[in-house]
């Protein structure tokens, strides 16, 4: 079975598989790779279903619920303030599993999940219980703990109920079906934050507690290994070394400190789809003339459709959530077939083109401000993703020990932590300075209207457009226009870019550097 010991099927190992090389191995054909997997790595699949929806629930609106001013229920912060939230959460979420993931193979990965869906339902709890900005940075700590908790454990079981001849397209798949989470997750928060922000918190915790009916019918794989491991301990009466100098030991291997250097660079690009995504879409790229042209001056009155796409009540607009909600769901239809191309590359240079058609992307971000520039952007963007994030994972778990595989996967987060914390802070904070609507409208009432200082400050975060839409008479559509021109704002994204180009020289130099260490090696 599939979610018994690697070496019941896989071939001998390769030369280099014992030195912590990543190696290439011939992958089975796609109904072969799909058929040889067990029922464990679909259970995990639904688990992190679940929690993704969840998940995304809350995340892919963050930054909206943050800087919406606080007479739309908001929280009316401004962007600054923001980014220390989300820094805050970026930071927590990556750093704990760095620490954490040894636990998970050392004393169960099922005990790991179970404790990690009852941290974030007391998240979504907090968040709901107190509809402040306290209440959710609290709130938002907490899913970040129970995040950290949950991934070692979801990983490292994918990755013992898999073998080398199947990962790539297991990968493939299991990040396809955690984005049909993703995509579900922004349709429903979409539609109850028309109603409460107060909702989508309830509504996120009751569906977190659907994992604890799938763990029911969890078996862990390897488990009789781990026991046997510590039936030997047991009896030998010898004392286990600090999972801390363990931790320490293997991450100071130069192939994982390296690679995992090097990523941190993926993932302030990624992140930054996360984090200053929303945030930009909700104020440059509005799509009301798309709708109008293809539906009418009504827009769109199918319920289900609107529901579907995430338009506002009058089906007029889609929401920011809806449009970014685009990756999602092009994952969630189109990931097996990418999981089955990157098969066909090395893992590495599967990530290299997709970290390439993540700076495609961004190109076209920078360059307009439409809507279906917009759109195609975020299209590229889901094909890079999909060619490196679950290849990512891979990586790593190829080159862990077998008894290490949570910890090694806790280790990817260090490239998390760090690509993702950077961004919160660096990213958020240029957004604010050189691409914020609600800033550009604040310049425009002093430099144009004479308005005070005095007087700015009296006007709420987030409530400057409409008093700058006041004041001129124009409508909003030409006045972000206008702003968006005038100011440059998608600039913002050639910075993303030119961390890209960075990130992508110096993995195919760390590529270059594998495959010759794997040539002395076989030697």
């Amino acid at each position: 079975m599939a979610e018994e010991s690697n070496s019941a099927t896989e071939p001998s190992k390769p030369v280099g598989a014992d030195q912590g090389i990543e190696v290439d191995v011939k992958q089975l054909g796609f109904i072969a790779g799909i058929v040889s997997l067990g029922y464990v790595f679909w259970v995990v699949g639904a688990m992190e279903m679940v929690e993704r929806l969840a998940f995304y629930g809350v995340r892919s609106l963050a930054g909206i619920y943050g800087k919406s001013p606080v007479s739309e229920g908001g929280l009316g912060v401004s962007i600054a303030t923001w980014s220390l939230v989300m820094t805050s959460w970026n930071f927590t979420q990556s750093v704990v599993p760095i620490f954490l993931g040894g636990i998970a193979d050392r004393y169960g990965y099922k005990q790991a999940i179970a404790l990690s869906t009852a941290i974030k339902i007391s998240g979504y709890v907090c968040m709901a219980t107190f509809l402040s900005l306290p209440g959710f940075w609290v709130g938002a700590t907490l899913l970040a703990i129970g995040t950290a908790v949950f991934k070692p454990g979801i990983q490292g079981t994918l990755v013992k109920c898999t073998n080398r001849r199947n990962s790539s397209l297991a990968w493939g798949i299991f990040y396809q079906t955690v984005n049909i989470g993703a995509f579900i997750g922004p349709i429903m928060s979409g539609y109850l934050r028309q109603f409460s922000w107060r909702g989508v918190f309830i509504a996120c915790a009751a569906t977190i507690c659907l994992n604890f009916l799938l763990l029911l019918t969890y078996k862990e794989p390897g488990i009789e290994e781990r026991l046997e491991r510590q039936r030997k301990f047991d009896a030998s009466g010898e004392k286990r070394r600090s999972l801390f100098v363990l931790t320490v030991i293997e991450i100071i291997k130069p192939h994982v400190a390296l690679f995992l250097l090097i990523y941190v660079g993926y993932y302030f690009l990624f992140y930054a789809f996360m984090d200053v995504l929303p945030v930009y879409l909700d104020d440059w790229v509005h799509t009301g003339s798309v709708l109008r042209d293809f539906f009418g001056d009504n827009g769109i009155q199918s319920p289900l459709l609107r529901r579907l796409l995430v338009t506002n009540a009058a089906g007029t607009e889609i929401q920011p959530e809806g449009l970014a909600n685009l990756n999602a769901a092009m994952i969630m239809t189109t990931c097996f077939l990418f999981g089955y191309l990157s098969s066909r590359l090395k893992a590495l240079h599967s990530m290299l083109v997709g970290i390439s058609l993540v700076m495609v992307g961004y190109v076209f971000l920078g360059n307009s401000g439409a809507p279906l520039v917009g759109a195609f952007a975020i299209i590229v963007f889901s094909m890079g993703e999909m060619l490196s994030s679950p290849k990512f994972g891979e990586f790593v778990g190829n080159i862990a020990p077998d008894d290490k595989k949570a910890m090694y996967l806790g280790f990817s987060q260090i490239s998390v932590a760090l690509g993702a914390t950077l961004q919160s802070f660096i990213g958020l904070r240029v957004y604010s300075k050189i691409a914020s609507k609600d800033q550009f409208a604040r310049d425009m009432l002093v430099n144009q209207y004479h308005y005070t200082a005095e007087a700015i400050r009296q006007i709420p975060n987030g409530d400057a457009f409409k008093k700058l839409v006041e004041v001129t008479g124009q409508s909003p559509e030409k006045l972000t226009n206008l702003l968006f021109t005038t100011h440059g704002a998608g600039r913002i994204w050639y910075m993303f870019v030119a961390v890209g180009v960075v990130t992508a020289t110096c993995l195919y130099l760390y590529s270059v550097w594998i495959e010759r260490r794997k040539a002395r090696k076989a030697m």
